[in-house]
């Protein structure tokens, strides 16, 4: 059970959450807090004080006054209005991501909502009912309003849901599992969509699946090192520690830890004086792609634990202060570097498909063949493998540059940051196919050397990715090896391989 604060979630915790379904509850303390900030909300509706959000209109509407009866109507008109997202809906897993971030959001006491609110959040977290959200449609500041209004339409028995592996609609669905719908009253509507936790939501997925990929990238790689009979001097911990990076040095750590006992791997002026770019300096770039994800776990960490409403309230309703916290320039600009981080690992990696693939530059069969000539073998998995790093070059390119103005220009300047969030798992997607390319080469490679002689954590990797992607010994379709592939990489235990964790310093 995962205790929520509003203060202390972290990238473990959500990941347990989100992927293994574990329970959540709420503090007591942040549910007082939560209470505090309600009756202060409660109290500006029934004094008529003026205050944006709650008896206003929104964006450019700011300076138009909502009467006291039509309190609860303008938060209904707000969702309903918000909520024109548009396209393919994101994956379960973000939604079900977004209804925990908002409920930890909500819970720091500062948003004005009734714990109802919150503890329907969870109600629905701990049923597995994840809102249908669509992907397109926020600009990343005034928060992802099209997004979370999707979101709190399902709170409301609004749109569809998924429910037990079926999109359905959400009133149905609330009843069958004895959640009452909400009526938003004053605020709470607001509230719910002021905020980050889509970008946050899907740029906490992509941390997740982009920790475990550069992982899996340098097993890979050092399956690839032992088909090309690489150099382990590159890898020497004095070279690495005398630059100074800790990514670099875990990774060149990590690498010599996989190849421990290989007889397949050489030293310098053995069989060559250099390897290439894409063999030796596998610590400087996989290292410096670690620098950009630990700055992004950093921010992640931050952001899914701050209050991103507007307005906020503080000391019992005495000051409720309109501010910008909804901006996601920070989540924005992470997602751009992680989008360039991952990228450059399928970069690296498909220059090692050519090194595996290309008879000018190894002695191995021509594009491991079975049958040179008669047989193409791995030639067109390395053109795909190009083709998706060409696309994620495309997809790299950052959103937070660009900034469109909205609102009559009263929000006159944005941060595209879901719009990166939903690049980078494309690219991610692309990434995990093109290492998948370098596994199945890999694989074919070291069977022309003697998977005998490989180290002992390759060859436990080689083993369990043989039942996944046969030997090549004639033309098959290898579009079905590279899609069963990628997905293994995607949905397997990594801590069944990793025997040497990433280092934390």
């Amino acid at each position: 059970m995962i205790e929520l604060t509003g203060h202390t979630l972290t990238v473990e915790e959500a990941k347990k959450v989100i992927y293994d379904k574990e329970k959540v509850t709420l503090s007591p303390v942040g549910l007082l807090k939560v209470n505090q900030s309600r009756d202060a909300v409660e109290r500006i509706v029934k004094e008529q004080r003026i205050v944006y959000g709650i008896n206003t209109g929104f964006g450019k509407f700011s300076d138009v006054l909502i009467d006291q009866e039509h309190v609860e109507e303008l938060q209904l008109n707000l969702i309903h209005s918000h909520a024109c997202g548009v396209g393919d809906h994101f994956p379960e897993k973000v939604s079900r991501a977004m209804l925990l971030l908002r409920a930890n959001a909500l819970l720091k006491g500062y948003s004005g909502v009734r714990p109802a609110v919150i503890e329907t959040l969870i109600a629905l977290l701990n049923k597995s009912i994840h809102p249908v959200i669509p992907q397109q449609g926020s600009l990343g500041a005034s928060g992802d309003l099209a997004p979370l209004s999707h979101l709190a339409l399902a709170l409301m028995g609004e749109g569809e849901v998924f429910y037990k592996g079926e999109i359905q609609p959400t009133l149905p669905v609330l009843s069958k599992e004895d959640i009452m719908p909400i009526t938003l009253q004053a605020k709470e509507g607001l509230a719910l969509i002021n905020g980050t936790q889509a970008m946050t939501a899907m740029g906490l997925i992509n941390y997740i699946e982009a920790e475990q990929l550069a992982y899996q990238s340098e097993m890979i790689a050092a399956i690839t090192i032992e088909g090309l009979q690489g150099i382990m001097d590159a890898f020497d911990e004095d070279i690495h520690i005398v630059r100074g990076y800790p990514q670099q040095i875990e990774t060149a750590q990590r690498i010599r830890n996989h190849l421990d006992g290989s007889l397949l791997t050489t030293s310098q002026g053995e069989l060559r004086v250099q390897d290439a770019y894409s063999l030796r300096c596998i610590p400087q770039v996989h290292g410096a792609s670690w620098q950009a994800l630990d700055y992004v776990k950093e921010k992640l960490e931050i952001e899914m634990n701050a209050a991103t409403d507007n307005p906020l309230i503080f000391d019992n309703g005495k000051k409720v202060i309109s501010g910008g916290n909804f901006h996601g320039q920070p989540i924005a600009l992470a997602m751009d570097f992680m989008k360039i981080a991952i990228a450059e690992l399928a970069n690296i990696s498909e220059r090692r498909v050519e090194r595996l693939v290309n008879p000018q530059l190894n002695d191995l069969p021509p594009f491991l063949s079975p049958e040179p000539g008669l047989q193409s073998g791995a030639m067109i998995m390395q053109y795909c493998a190009a083709s998706l790093v060409s696309e994620n070059k495309t997809l790299a390119h950052p959103a937070s540059v660009d900034s469109i103005p909205s609102s009559a220009n009263q929000e006159d300047h944005v941060s595209m940051g879901t719009i990166g969030a939903r690049h980078a798992y494309q690219i991610l997607q692309n990434a995990r196919r093109v290492l998948a390319v370098e596994l199945i080469c890999g694989l074919q490679a070291v069977e022309f050397r003697g998977p005998e002689k490989m180290a002992g954590a390759t060859h436990r990797f080689y083993t369990a990715a043989r039942k996944q992607v046969p030997s090549i010994t004639k033309d098959r379709v290898f579009s079905k090896d590279i899609e069963k592939t990628q997905l293994w990489l995607q949905d397997m235990n990594w801590q069944d391989f990793n025997s040497n964790k990433k280092i934390t310093q």
